[in-house]
């Protein structure tokens, strides 16, 4: 009986060489998860909770996706608000004859509330929330009616500046208010940390203009 004649040894192609090293990396994957599985089911559970894990969202972005409800509501309500404050400022300060203290109280209260007004916005954008939101089922602490805005706009310097006291204190308590319960229901951590510094600044405010008016 004759042998078959031996074939030639193919050479190695590079397909031939992926493919193989596919293949030991796949029994390679296999055996690992296998002696995974079996030393958690030994009581070693330091294996199987590495295959969880994942790497920590950055702090910015953690504040950016952590919100609810109250911070919305929180942002779309204070917007408007501000708004205000800024416009009596701004009828203040255009006026002849406003004393120079409460002169220089209306020019921090729209220094102050004017860049928070962009920072509320940027928020409900990141936040995927209108900003110009329907707030007429909502009340608003402390808002000023046309009617007391027009007064302000007509009365001269002193009378201008015992007036914008007097509306901007009711303005104030109003804020403070809406802050304290964003403090108390918000979730997003620098939504808090604006509205305590509100509560801190206006309470102290309020505590001026009450001595001004006295």
């Amino acid at each position: 009986m004759t042998k078959a004649p031996m074939k030639k040894p193919q050479p190695m192609t590079a397909r031939t060489i992926v493919c193989g090293v596919a293949v030991a990396a796949a029994v390679a994957v296999l055996g690992a998860c296998s002696d995974s599985n079996d030393s958690a089911n030994n009581g070693h559970e330091g294996h199987g909770s590495m295959t969880s894990m994942s790497m920590p969202a950055s702090s910015g972005e953690q504040a950016q996706g952590t919100h609810n409800d109250a911070d919305v509501m929180f942002a779309q309500m204070m917007i408007p608000h501000h708004l205000q404050a800024v416009q009596m400022s701004d009828i203040l300060l255009a006026k002849d004859g406003v004393p120079d203290d409460v002169r220089e109280l209306a020019e921090s209260i729209k220094s102050a509330q004017a860049p928070e007004v962009q920072q509320l916005t940027g928020w409900l954008g990141d936040w995927g929330a209108p900003v110009d939101a329907d707030m007429s089922g909502h009340h608003m602490d402390g808002m000023v009616s046309d009617a007391d805005l027009a007064k302000l706009k007509s009365a001269p310097g002193e009378d201008a500046a015992r007036l914008y006291l007097q509306q901007m204190i009711g303005h104030h308590e109003g804020a403070v208010t809406m802050a304290q319960t964003e403090i108390d229901d918000g979730q997003n951590p620098e939504a808090v940390a604006m509205a305590r510094s509100i509560v801190d600044t206006q309470k102290t405010e309020i505590d001026e203009m009450k001595k001004m008016l006295g």
